[in-house]
């Protein structure tokens, strides 16, 4: 079981927590909490894993400012010099998360020693194949923060929405696995500390992507995508991993944008290869 802490208003959750250990810390996607990541870290044993709530999500309380991708990177940052690690971490992010670190990575490329990238966003979500799930998207966050309170609320974290964007995202025709997957999005996507900060978080995500930065990540880098991710195609993965400058893709057969759920031991097994 990982340890649960908190620095400066920030939950986060260690595995193996041993300071003897290099560390990989690893940022969860829109909505999501480091439940998402629970199926990736805790069998990794050669690591020292660091699993935040980002800021405004889960157990952790909202930031000061903006939830856009700057100030999260201003708060990772702040996040890496109070964990006072000794070397540079391995760095990882998943969907939204991947946006995050590769901003910190280009921002601060002496902190950390690779990067990985799960699902990245590869092109803007407003400019991808899935453009006009987007525009509905867009119409249902704003409805949500023009309503009153608490209806607006009320909207963005109705079941009928996650249970919808749950079975749109998954890919897997395992019933059991399905089941857990809408279960976990029922459980945690609706954990925000207000629909202030879940839009914010929403627009800079359709906005921005790990393109506009790929090709100045001068670190090693992993970049891990589905076969089937209707996110980010992997006609969009191929054409971004050619942009990094020391960057290799790992392709999952048959799964979507959801590879830490539909298949965590792949995606754990690529970042062991990688780190080794």
């Amino acid at each position: 079981m990982p340890t649960k802490k908190i620095l400066h208003g920030t939950r986060y959750w260690v595995y193996n927590d041993n300071p003897k250990l290099p560390t990989i810390i690893m940022v969860h996607g829109l909505r999501g909490t480091h439940h998402g990541l629970d199926l990736i870290a805790s069998p990794i044993k050669n690591y020292r894993i660091v699993v935040p709530d980002l800021p405004g999500f889960g157990e952790s309380g909202p930031l000061n400012d903006k939830h856009d991708i700057e100030n999260y990177v201003i708060w990772l940052k702040e996040f890496f010099d109070n964990l006072h690690l000794k070397t540079p971490p391995i760095l990882l992010g998943h969907s939204f998360g991947s946006i995050i670190v590769s901003y910190f990575a280009k921002e601060y490329p002496k902190n950390i020693s690779k990067l990985i990238l799960v699902n990245p966003i590869g092109v803007p979500a407003l400019e991808g194949a899935k453009a006009i799930l987007t525009q509905i998207a867009v119409v249902f966050y704003w409805l949500g923060c023009k309503l009153p309170e608490p209806i607006g609320t009320k909207l963005l974290s109705s079941k009928s929405s996650v249970v919808a964007m749950s079975i749109t995202l998954a890919k897997t025709k395992n019933k059991k696995t399905r089941k857990f997957i809408h279960n976990q999005h029922l459980r945690y996507f609706s954990t925000f500390a207000n629909r202030k900060v879940v839009d914010e978080a929403f627009q800079d995500s359709i906005r921005k992507s790990v393109r506009e930065v790929a090709c100045d990540i001068k670190v090693p880098t992993l970049l891990i995508a589905g076969e089937l991710d209707d996110v980010t195609p992997l006609k969009k993965e191929k054409e971004l991993v050619k942009l990094f400058p020391n960057a290799e893709l790992v392709v999952i057969d048959k799964v979507g944008h959801l590879t830490h759920y539909e298949t965590p031991d792949t995606v754990r097994l690529s970042i062991e290869r990688f780190t080794s």
